[in-house]
């Protein structure tokens, strides 16, 4: 089956996804979790998510191939606190597997030493986890990682304020072709607000993800609605499709006018 605006085949994956993903961090809950697990796949979990973690371990547990779990440590500094994140997430979800494990916050809150690549490798090795990767604001240093090292997902900052990954980080994605989650959509919603002398419409959070899964080199955008009303118009919002070349420039213009 081809791949359309909302759904690609994700080889890091090894199965075809909805291209938004849900996340609980903005305090989801369990209904609302639930309904949004009942449209989308990839998911970015931790086990601060209380109302999406009751919500996933059920959905696991009536079809596991459905769904590409992401977790990771809160800390990433140590190979046993790596293993030990790891672990704990397959034991709390009850599930064999996770379809991807990643450090967050490269440089900040973990660290890509020796002994925990070690440990992810082994990981994987195991079959605890299938895919590797790293959330990063570095772009420089992501664009080295998509070319030169064994990681098979970079999640990175991607937004009309801030498009920086357009030149430091997508150009390298054809050697190993990684895949790209991008996150920060709606720039922590300073899109959603006209800026100080902004007279012009404001985008809805929906632009922001069309933005974003306007680019080829985006496999999926995380979504951290609030409730369900907010999940549903988002979703609703991106059967526009693709960015017209007219939204696509006003979605520029106007994140150059956020980030000043």
């Amino acid at each position: 089956m081809p791949d359309d605006f909302l759904h690609r085949d994700v080889p890091a994956f090894g199965k075809r996804v909805h291209r938004l993903g849900l996340s609980g961090s903005f305090g989801l809950d369990e209904a609302a979790a639930r309904e949004g697990l009942e449209r989308l796949q990839y998911v970015f979990w931790s086990p601060r998510m209380k109302g999406l973690t009751a919500a996933l371990r059920d959905a696991l547990a009536r079809d596991r191939d459905r769904y590409v779990v992401s977790a990771g440590p809160l800390l990433g500094f140590l190979g046993g606190s790596v293993r030990k994140a790891a672990e704990g997430a397959l034991r709390t979800l009850r599930t064999d597997y996770l379809d991807v494990f990643q450090l967050y916050w490269l440089g900040k809150m973990s660290a890509f030493t020796g002994a925990v690549q070690e440990e992810l490798r082994r990981l994987r090795e195991e079959g605890k986890v299938r895919a590797l990767g790293v959330s990063i604001h570095d772009r420089e240093r992501a664009g080295r990682l998509a070319e030169e090292s064994f990681l098979d997902l970079l999640m990175v900052r991607y937004n009309a304020a801030h498009p920086g990954a357009e030149q430091d980080i997508f150009p390298h994605l054809a050697r190993r072709r990684p895949a790209i989650v991008a996150y920060t959509a709606t720039s922590w919603r300073k899109l959603l607000a006209a800026p100080r002398g902004w007279t012009g419409p404001v985008p809805t959070a929906a632009d922001c993800y069309r933005f974003c899964l306007t680019s080829p080199h985006v496999d999926v955008v995380l979504t951290g609605p609030r409730s369900a009303a907010e999940l549903r118009a988002n979703l609703a919002g991106l059967d526009e499709g693709p960015l017209s070349p007219a939204e696509m420039d006003f979605m520029r213009t106007f994140g150059k006018a956020v980030h000043g």
